[in-house]
């Protein structure tokens, strides 16, 4: 099989594209709606403000809510969890950055084929790549058992643990060219998948990150309010 002459930019979507994490905004709408316990906020609530206050790190906050969220899910109905989601992207989906929403724009314009990559459920990130244009979209893909419930249980999970994976698979599968290529995250575990491209973008990156990147040499950029600037 013959590879396709089309360019490919692979986008994080949590904190890169969308200006918070779409996980953390379904889990607190779950909790608002009883469908998760409102205790469940006790749950994630000390790594929270560790983060907040500049004693934390994100990954760990995150973690910690990824934890609540295998906890409580189970048996919960999968029409409960799509509309609350419906909710949360009619409410959230322009909570973009101008730089990669303008990216995203441009790159479509000139033919690119667009990756979504996300730790959020594919649920939730399908309708909110869906305004944006996305060709394909990769989320955490949560079972459901024969009652339409879901049972905790995360499909291929191995893929979406490590982003390097997908690009991987989406050059082989899509048979798409590598030439021209570029990806956008914000974090050091976008390194594996910035090694794989031919234009990596560090995005507001964290300090692990734009270390990095600046021993190897990759582009930084920075949006503050209404600045965007390069470093």
């Amino acid at each position: 099989m013959s590879v396709r002459q089309q360019n490919v930019a692979f986008f994080d979507i949590d904190g890169t594209v969308f200006r918070s994490s779409l996980f953390i905004e379904l889990i607190e709408q779950l909790i608002e709606h009883e469908v998760f316990p409102v205790e469940a906020v006790l749950e994630y609530e000390n790594a929270y403000m560790a983060w907040r206050n500049r004693e934390g790190s994100y990954e760990a906050y995150i973690t910690a809510m990824i934890d609540t969220f295998y906890r409580h899910i189970i048996g919960v109905p999968y029409g409960t969890v799509a509309d609350i989601g419906k909710e949360v992207i009619a409410i959230h989906s322009k909570r973009v950055y101008r730089y990669t929403r303008d990216l995203i724009a441009d790159l479509k314009s000139r033919g690119y084929y667009t990756v979504a990559i996300s730790q959020s459920p594919k649920m939730i990130l399908d309708a909110f790549c869906r305004e944006y244009g996305f060709d394909k979209v990769y989320g955490r893909i949560y079972e459901i058992g024969p009652t339409d419930r879901f049972t905790g249980v995360v499909t291929d999970e191995h893929i979406i643990e490590n982003k390097a994976n997908i690009v991987e698979r989406v050059f082989s599968q899509e048979q798409l060219t590598p030439e021209g290529s570029i990806a956008v995250g914000d974090t050091e575990g976008d390194i594996p998948m910035f090694a794989l491209v031919e234009q990596p973008i560090c995005f507001n990156p964290n300090k692990k990150l734009y270390e990095h990147a600046q021993v190897i040499g990759w582009k930084v950029v920075v949006e503050r309010k209404d600045v965007i600037y390069e470093l």
